[in-house]
């Protein structure tokens, strides 16, 4: 996982970061949110979903934080993660890095 800005993120730490961004989100909903955005394109399981959630908030990109109050909830209580402001600017500077990116392309597919 790039810790590096100048790096280019995967596409589930994209995704992932994208989907918190709206606000905080416990795992499951984290999935579904990167399972629509990505139009199906990406569908992690819940392993590789929590490794990548570890590794995004061991570099300062998500914090664990409160969710809204839904009530008791059966089973094992939810975690909610949110975006802190070192992600939301690794996730601009990626996003940047995207627009950039397809500019190029339009460029050289001769698009305006």
């Amino acid at each position: 996982m790039p810790t590096d800005p100048t790096t280019p993120l995967s596409g589930l730490e994209y995704h992932l970061l994208l989907a918190v961004a709206r606000g905080p989100l416990h795992g499951y909903a984290i999935r579904d949110a990167v399972e629509h955005d990505s139009e199906g394109a990406l569908s992690p399981r819940a392993g590789s979903l929590y490794r990548v959630i570890a590794r995004l908030t061991s570099a300062g990109w998500l914090r664990e934080t409160e969710g809204p109050d839904e009530g008791p909830h059966p089973g094992r209580e939810r975690r909610y993660y949110g975006l802190t402001p070192q992600g939301r600017e690794v996730l601009r500077d990626e996003a940047a890095r995207w627009r950039g990116a397809v500019a190029l392309a339009e460029r050289r597919l001769g698009r305006p």
